[in-house]
């Protein structure tokens, strides 16, 4: 068990866009708060605006995007537009799901810090996640 953490961070999972299927998007908000963190999964077919929203409301450290529709190019850099434009550029952004092996690359030149695809294990994810945020917090302190 992950226990070593610099402090509880907290996460905002969700699903924009259209996209209807929501069910890795859930095992990874389980495994997520089963290793320590606190989890704010916003549900199903939320706009960019609602999960921004979200990120603020909950104070949120981190924020997991859950895409399978193939609207990643549009939905995630529109996502950290407002993260910006809401003074939450500081939110660490991580995206998962069906994203085609060229557009990792565009996702992190637009700010995300890390892909996930289909296949990374649910270990890897949260360790990676828990390493980032506190190398982020130490930097900070």
């Amino acid at each position: 068990m992950l226990n070593a953490m610099e402090r509880t961070y907290r996460v905002v999972v969700a699903k924009p866009g259209l996209d209807g299927h929501d069910r890795g998007a859930k095992v990874i908000a389980r495994t997520l708060r089963d290793a320590g963190f606190e989890v704010v999964y916003t549900g199903l077919h939320q706009t960019p605006e609602q999960v921004v929203q979200a990120v603020v409301d909950e104070d949120a450290d981190a924020l997991g995007l859950s895409l399978l529709s193939g609207a990643h190019l549009v939905l995630v850099p529109r996502v950290i537009e407002l993260l910006a434009a809401a003074g939450r550029a500081d939110v660490l952004v991580v995206v998962g799901g069906i994203i085609p092996e060229g557009d990792g690359a565009a996702l992190e030149a637009a700010g995300v810090a890390r892909v996930f695809t289909p296949g990374s294990s649910l270990e890897e994810i949260g360790a990676w996640l828990e390493a980032a945020l506190d190398a982020r917090e130490l930097q900070h302190h």
